[in-house]
């Protein structure tokens, strides 16, 4: 099997891994050494929603190179808890606000190297009821 088809088959490319605390029981994400509420260290690997609501979000008009103009930056607070900085795909900035209902998608971030390896990531769409 190829590297790159390797990696796409692995959990964190096709949904939010994060963590939760065996001492306390929160959830982060992403990964981190220490748990955020009480410093443990212990940890084991659980699934975050890929549903939430956009809390606050910023149209760039001059994003960085390689991503499409107008780029819409969000903070969405997914239905567990866990709050994510993320990119929202699949809607007009106009259509955008406070409240929406948004959910995961995977999409195609670059193109990388000679060979073009795809390189895909997690992107936020409006919910599709």
């Amino acid at each position: 099997m190829q590297t790159a088809n390797y990696f796409r088959l692995e959990g964190p490319y096709l949904r939010l891994e994060g963590q939760r605390c065996s001492a306390c029981g929160a959830q982060q994400f992403p990964p981190r050494t220490a748990c955020r509420q009480c410093r443990a260290t212990t940890f084991e690997i659980c699934t975050a929603s890929s549903i939430g609501t956009v809390l606050s979000f910023s149209e760039i008009s001059s994003p960085p190179a390689g991503f499409s103009s107008p780029l819409v930056a969000a903070l969405v607070a997914l239905d567990d808890g866990i709050v994510i900085a993320c990119q929202l795909t699949d809607v007009d900035s106009d259509k955008v606000e406070i409240g929406m209902r948004v959910e995961m998608v995977t999409r195609l971030i670059s193109e990388t190297g000679p060979e073009g390896c795809l390189v895909y990531g997690y992107k936020f769409r409006p919910q599709l009821l």
